[in-house]
């Protein structure tokens, strides 16, 4: 399991142009970027789009980010919010940071991985299937974990389940989502049904090599 005990860091600049206007930062490969929340005044910041990308894969939306802003002292620690990508071209248009404090839970959805290999399916050549990929966590936010992962030894006969509850989920983090809830399951591999006839079909086949043979017989006698 990883933690977010060092966050990832990223310098943004201020930003000046507003509204419409923010169409120039995106035709030269800058991104207009919102930061906010209870412990910082509201702020319109921009960075360039590559770095932004980058930073934002590397955090997902659980692991808090150490925001500094060009020309200024003092860092912020925010998560990724609202992300916004153009539907038609795939380009990143605009991104909402909410800044957080450090002493005060905050809840994130943090990805499951599923790890290693289950002997119940390896016994079966069955397949585990994942039904559920994230969870909703509470916790202090440089105490939240980049990601949760479990090992699918634990999936030892083929019938095994994985549930929320089974998660190890650190002691400084709370689980939100039902514990009982469903994240992988074993499926059985698919076996080809055999064909049989039925004794209708066998009767029709049977009728018509009969009406075959007749058919030979009488072109025999012709000749």
């Amino acid at each position: 399991m990883t933690t977010a005990n060092n966050a990832i860091k990223l310098e943004l600049d201020p930003r000046e142009l507003m509204g419409k206007k923010v169409a120039r930062l995106r035709r030269v490969g800058i991104i207009p970027v919102h930061l906010y929340g209870p412990t910082v005044e509201s702020r319109s910041l921009q960075c360039e789009a590559a770095q932004l990308i980058q930073v934002l894969s590397k955090a997902g939306g659980s692991t808090p980010i150490n925001i500094t802003v060009k020309g200024e002292s003092g860092t912020h620690l925010a998560f990724a919010g609202e992300i916004q990508w153009d539907p038609r071209r795939d380009d990143l248009l605009h991104v909402d940071l909410v800044a957080a404090d450090v002493s005060t839970p905050v809840t994130a959805q943090v990805a499951i991985i599923l790890t290693g290999e289950s002997p119940g399916a390896r016994n079966i050549s069955g397949t585990v299937v994942q039904q559920l990929r994230t969870v909703d966590v509470q916790a202090l936010p440089l105490e939240m974990p980049g990601q949760i992962e479990i090992d699918l030894e634990v999936m030892a006969e083929q019938d095994s389940v994985i549930r929320v509850a089974d998660l190890p989920i650190p002691g400084n983090a709370t689980v939100l989502t039902d514990s009982e809830e469903l994240v992988a399951r074993i499926e059985l591999p698919r076996v080809a049904e055999e064909f049989t006839p039925s004794e209708e079909e066998g009767a029709e086949a049977g009728a018509e090599g009969e009406a075959g043979a007749e058919g030979g017989d009488s072109e025999g006698t012709s000749e």
